[in-house]
């Protein structure tokens, strides 16, 4: 790995490529697992895939956000045992064999063999692995695939038989019939957890066919509504409401035929009232006990054995849909076998009537419609009762309807004999054991979760298929004799046979023999549910209990897991159940639930529809950081859904990772390399150091650093990553475009305060950046890894003690450092301990992070106007006046008269000549003014808004300003608050509180003032009429970061000469940096710069500001007068450099441009200086260098000679032009004038002197009494 290169620009996924070689080089993963052995364990279960799909974004969110808690937990000096695991059996695979080999039934299988069936379910159940595997890694992802965990492995098959039979001594195993959730696709009922995972919205015919009873005088028919016209023909009764209301009626549409209904569903069923005639009123109760003659006489006899054919009666019947009389097969619906059982329709030893086998088509006891595919007879069927006039109406409903979540079919209702574990009588205790788990977000537990555990049945744990895990009964041919076995062992024990694989094919051939003299004891034919197999991973994955006893008592419960808000029914549950029923402990002390990724248009992603762009792919192009941020950052991990973008990668790379890489660079090469060769020595620190510094702008990010450290701390510990990841990214924001950037010219050793001053803002960067990368790695182990490589060669680990690090191989390097990032543990997090607190000691600063947040909130003001009307930072305004309220921190941040503390940053920022610090609003004109809000309290006043609107407009400034604290107000009686009232900044001299009018030249729009904490985003001022002298004032509103209130910014930005041409200047800057990049010349690089131009104005600016373009570019400059092609560049600087005594060199770059419509050529020459060892001076227009005698000051204006005593050399420093025009504005800028005249790069200490005293003057005005006057160096 290259740790010296730094680029311009990296390919991210390129360099994520190389770190993936470089951790398999060093075996980075094991080692670190090396190093954790002695530590406490972190115990996490990893929830199985399936293998037969690839994996999706669901799965690399979940990845990612199990690898950023066992990271932490790692860091945090914890081992973490990370597994993986795979769900091997069930329907998925099954599902994918039956597709390939064509197999619709049981009776396919049985034709090619149980055991040649289950091979083929062997063959392809691992078909992605290696897939997966690739992914998982890419993603960066740290999990062991080499000691993964299969639920088709014989050792976890045992422990599935060991639970089942720890449930079955404890009496919660039985066998039933019930009314299930059944899948015709995969032939097999599911559980109701699984049937509600996969809801639709599907159309199904919806009917009402009228029953004839018998004996009835008036012919008397009973209407029934279904949505089911399929389960028609097992029909064995019907149900009303025994305590409504019915009535009989006459259709005199139908040929006078006698209808009975629910009373309140006659409007329903009848288009108008005209259409029958009520005959009879009667309490439901009233009609149970009539018989009827059945649609079809499939199952007639049970008329006379069985009393079917009759009207039942519940309350289960509502007045919400159909006729309010329900049909009843008492073998396709739940409430239907509940009721026909009390009823003695039928019993649970009756041969069930289920006309439908196992692939959803009609058996030969439904002789009409036999082998057809249930719904598709429901047109049949319809047919048929339409022939017969027992169809009365037919249309199509839309309803959510569940589907398999496998075959993605409807499901149908059946009854099936199944075993079950009993739940029902375990609410109780899954309620107090899901109370003592921690779920992030917590309304998913406390709501979704609980509510479903509340409503918990039993659970159908049996599957009719082959490929899973055999249910370990064995039983007689009457059912009367069972045995449950537990193991392997017992199995040999009971049967003399010793068997090494426990799937169907290998334990089916085996009996017992019976203790009852009942012959030979067979297993049962059914498999486990695959949901029953996963919730046993936690002792299962281990052998237990048959092994691992003692490491299974540590890691139970487990201290994390994560998954999907899907598993809520899934495998949390599943869990649970089992846990509570084995132990009765929770399975896991704290979860973290992400919501569903969708496709951009918000669907369900689908490989066939091709809404969504590989994963691979999008890694291949952003990187896998990218992607992890991305997905963690966003509302998906709080359990809500996240539509998935491309493009929102892309930003990520964009606005994080790129800036990121940004600073990294600035810091090493403009700031650490430039330091070491003016010192001649390397630049190394101490990692466990805080460093100490008097600049307020280190301290700030030092606290800042330290605040969200701790606070990283506590969240990550209490699994709110939701809450971490945007603190996170603001602080690189806060980085990156408040400290560096106001920082750039102390950290590349431009402007110092003294020796130290270079020095501590780089060991200020090395910190952060540090500590950053420390608390990012987490959640991108890639980049940070890439910055850790080339940092720590400037980081002394010498001092610091990395726990076991040196008693395992290949861990260290030979200075004693982490060969890995990834290796740290317990380093960055500060503890309680007397030592972390010394070191730590007054770094932390809330007063001065709450007076940065105010000088924030000014200059993001002042840039929002500047933003609002298109005025580049580079044009200088002369005034900005901060308005703050009168009890507010502003004026510890920013001094009285704005020349104190951070102020100079605020000027600096919004490039103003003078920064007015007040509280006094009137003083320029700033009022409130409300407004009544005619969307919000315009429904809700109604008449008396107009009268409330005038009141509110009389309120004096006082009750407006009471407002803003308050949050309310009541008017005329009317209580206003939220969004009732919008309150507005008014810049102006009008007297009354509503009116816009005022001075012209303070004529102001308005905008609303947000108390969110957040920017008051509308513009304050919409228009403005320019006069011949007096400000012309630009208002915005900004609420400062932390609720600590609010501040008003004005700037004043009427036209100005002289500024205008300083902005000229500072373009003209701008545009020579830009060809030194374009040329990809470094700072130390000795050129010769030649602008060639035309203009006269630019000319005239090139003269002026001299000082300030060349003590900017600290390179020779020379100007031109040419065609602006850069034509006479050549010979200008020839003469410049031969005039120097130097060497020119060759051609660089030549960039034509435009500043303001004037044309300008910049063009750049290679030079050999004298010396090539020392930095060549800058050729200053302002500046003479003289080496003899101190010569007077020129006469172009105010200057003043400053004579170096070590040397002998003097130099003459204009600091105003004879307009009177600044040049230079205070002590410090005369010093880098002086810094760049001599080509001095050093740190030394320097202070100017004048009769024995030091200057301190911090403005031009002050700096000119020395106009004349020779000072001295020192």
């Amino acid at each position: 790995m290259d740790r010296d290169d730094l680029p311009p620009s990296i390919n991210f996924p390129e360099e994520e490529e190389k770190i993936l070689k470089f951790h398999d080089e060093i075996d980075a993963f094991r080692t670190s697992n090396k190093l954790s052995s002695i530590r406490p364990c972190f115990s996490f279960y990893d929830g199985p895939p399936f293998a037969t799909g690839l994996p999706h974004y669901g799965h690399i969110l979940a990845g990612t956000i199990k690898d950023v808690v066992t990271r932490f937990a790692y860091s945090e000096g914890h081992h973490v045992d990370r597994n993986f695991g795979w769900d091997c059996h069930g329907l998925p695979v099954e599902y994918e064999v039956d597709k390939t080999n064509g197999i619709t039934g049981p009776a396919d299988v049985a034709a090619m063999g149980v055991a040649a069936y289950n091979d083929k379910c062997r063959e392809i159940v691992m078909r992605y692995s290696s897939q997966w595997r690739s992914v998982v890694l890419r993603i960066g992802r740290w999990i062991d695939f080499d000691n993964d965990y299969r639920t088709m492995y014989p050792s976890f098959m045992e422990s599935v038989w060991w639970a089942f039979s720890q449930l079955y001594e404890k009496g919660l195993v039985y066998r039933g019939v019930k009314v299930m959730p059944f899948s015709t696709a995969c032939a097999t009922p599911l559980s109701n957890f699984e049937a509600g995972q996969n809801y639709k919205d599907a159309q199904d015919p919806a009917i009402v066919v009228a029953f004839l009873v018998d004996d009835s005088v008036e012919n008397l028919e009973l209407l029934a509504w279904t949505t089911t016209p399929w389960t028609l023909p097992s029909n064995l009764a019907l149900c009303v409401n025994p305590g409504k209301d019915y009535v009989k009626v006459r259709d005199r549409t139908r040929n006078n035929r006698v209808f009975a209904l629910m009373e309140c569903r006659l409007t329903w069923f009848f288009k108008k009232a005209e259409d029958y005639e009520v005959l009879e009123k009667m309490k439901g109760e009233k009609l149970i006990g009539l018989k009827y003659k059945p649609l079809f006489d499939y199952f007639i006899g049970l008329k006379e054995s069985r009393g079917a054919f009759r009207v039942l009666g519940d309350s289960y019947v509502t007045e919400e849909t159909g006729t309010g009389i329900v049909h009843q097969a008492p073998y396709f619906g739940e409430d239907d076998y509940r009721i026909c059982l009390r009823e003695g329709v039928v019993t649970r030893e009756m041969a069930p009537v289920c006309p439908v086998d196992a692939s959803g088509r009609f058996t030969s006891e439904v002789s009409d419609f036999v082998g057809q595919y249930v719904k598709d007879a429901d047109r049949n069927i319809c047919q048929h009762l339409k022939h017969s006039g027992r169809l009365l109406q037919q249309s199509t409903i839309q309803h959510s309807y569940p589907f398999c979540w496998r075959s993605d079919t409807p499901l149908l209702y059946k009854a099936v004999p199944t075993w079950f574990i009993r739940v029902e009588c375990l609410v109780e205790r899954l309620l107090a054991n899901n109370a003592k788990t921690s779920w992030v977000p917590d309304f998913i537990k406390e709501k979704r979760f609980a509510n479903w555990l509340r409503d918990a049945r039993d659970w159908a744990i049996s599957r009719n298929r082959y490929w899973g895990t055999p249910i370990p009964l064995w039983v007689s041919d009457d059912m009367e004799e069972v045995v449950c076995v537990g193991s392997i062992d017992e199995l040999e024990r009971l049967s003399g046979v010793r068997v090494t694989d426990l799937h169907k094919e290998f334990v089916d051939p085996i009996t017992i023999p019976s203790k009852m003299g009942k012959g030979d004891l067979k297993r049962v034919t059914e498999v486990f549910d695959c949901w029953f197999e996963s919730g046993s991973m936690p002792y299962a994955q281990l052998h237990y209990p048959f092994e691992n006893t003692e490491r299974f008592s540590k890691s139970f419960p487990a201290d994390f897991v994560a998954e999907g808000v899907d598993q809520t029914r899934g495998w949390f549950y599943t869990l649970l159940v089992l846990s509570t029923a084995l132990f009765d402990k929770p399975p896991f002390k704290n979860l973290i639930v992400n919501g569903i990724v969708l496709a951009s248009d918000g669907q369900k992603m689908s490989k066939r529809q091709k809404n969504y762009p590989d994963p691979r792919s999008v890694i291949d192009r952003y990187g896998a950081d990218a992607l992890r941020l991305y997905l963690v950052n966003s509302p998906v991990v709080k359990a809500q859904n996240l539509r998935f973008f491309e493009s929102g990668v892309r930003d990520v790379l964009k606005d994080v990772f790129i800036p990121w890489y940004n600073a990294f660079r600035f810091l090493m090469k403009s700031g650490i390399e430039p330091w070491e060769r003016a010192h001649e020595k390397s630049f190394i620190v101490p990692v466990e150091v805080w460093p100490k510094s008097r600049n307020l702008m280190d301290r700030w990010v030092l606290s800042f650093t330290l605040t969200l450290l701790r606070f990283v701390h506590s969240e990550l510990r209490a699994y709110r990553l939701y809450t971490v990841v945007p603190r996170l990214l603001r602080f690189i924001e806060y980085l990156v475009n408040w400290y560096i950037r106001m920082n750039r010219r102390r950290l590349k050793g431009e402007v110092m305060e003294d020796e130290e001053d270079w020095f501590a803002a780089l060991h200020t960067l090395v910190k952060v950046l540090t500590q950053l990368i420390f608390m990012m790695a987490p959640f991108a182990p890639f980049f940070t890894e890439f910055i850790f490589q080339r940092l720590k060669t400037k980081l002394d680990f010498s001092n610091f003690e990395i726990a076991n690090i040196g008693e395992v191989s290949g861990a260290a390097d030979e200075h004693g450092a982490p060969l890995s990032l990834h290796y740290l543990i317990n380093m960055w997090y500060p503890t309680e301990s007397e030592e972390d607190k010394a070191a730590t000691a007054g770094v932390v600063d809330s007063a001065l992070e709450a007076r940065v947040a105010w000088m924030q909130a000014a200059v993001e003001a002042g840039r929002s106007i500047r933003t609002r009307l298109e005025l580049p930072l580079k044009a200088p305004l002369r005034t900005a006046v901060l308005i703050h309220p009168p009890d507010s921190d502003v004026v510890n941040a920013l001094g009285k008269d704005g020349s104190d503390g951070l102020a100079v940053y605020v000027r600096e920022e919004l490039n103003v000549r003078q920064l007015t610090v007040t509280s006094d609003k009137a003083a320029y004109g700033v009022r409130l003014r409300a407004r009544l809000n005619p969307a919000t309290a315009g429904p809700r006043l109604r008449a008396a808004f107009k009268p409330i609107s005038n009141a509110l407009s009389a309120l004096p400034q006082s009750a407006l300003e009471q407002y803003l604290v308050k949050g309310e107000m009541t008017l005329e009686d009317e209580l206003l608050s939220g969004d009732d009232v919008t309150i507005d900044y008014v810049v102006g001299d009008a007297h009354d509180s509503n009116s816009s009018e005022g001075n012209p030249i303070l004529k102001a729009a308005k905008g609303k003032l947000k108390k969110t904490g957040k920017l008051a985003s509308a513009p304050l001022m919409e228009e403005k009429e320019k006069a011949a002298d007096g400000p012309h004032w630009e208002a915005q509103a900004w609420d400062v970061a932390d609720g600590l209130g609010r501040i008003l910014v004005l700037l004043d930005v009427r036209p100005d000469a002289e500024l205008e041409e300083e902005r000229l200047a500072r373009e003209i800057i701008n545009r020579i940096q830009r060809a030194r990049k374009k040329g990809n010349l470094l700072p130390e690089d000795t050129i010769q710069v030649v602008i060639s131009t035309t203009s006269e104005p630019l000319r005239k600016v090139l003269s002026i500001h001299a000082t300030l373009i060349d003590v900017t570019v600290k390179q020779p400059i020379a100007c031109c007068v040419d065609a602006n092609d850069g034509s006479g560049a050549l010979t200008t600087a020839k003469s410049a450099v031969e005039a120097r005594g130097e060497k020119l060199g060759d051609l660089v770059v030549s960039e034509a441009t435009t500043i303001s419509q004037d044309n300008l050529t910049v063009t750049i020459f290679h030079r050999e200086t004298k010396n090539s060892n020392s930095k060549s001076p800058a050729s200053l227009k302002q500046v003479k260098v003289n080496s003899g005698p101190s010569a007077k000051s020129g006469s172009q204006g105010s200057a003043v000679k400053v004579r170096c005593l070590k040397t002998g050399e003097s130099i003459d420093v204009h600091l105003a032009d004879i307009h009177g025009k600044r040049l230079v504005s205070d002590v410090m800028e005369l010093l880098n004038v002086v810094r760049g005249a001599f080509g001095w790069v050093k740190t030394a200490e320097m202070r100017l002197m004048h009769c024995g005293s030091e200057v301190k003057c911090n403005s031009t005005e002050n700096l000119l009494r020395f106009s004349g006057l020779e000072l001295s160096l020192e």
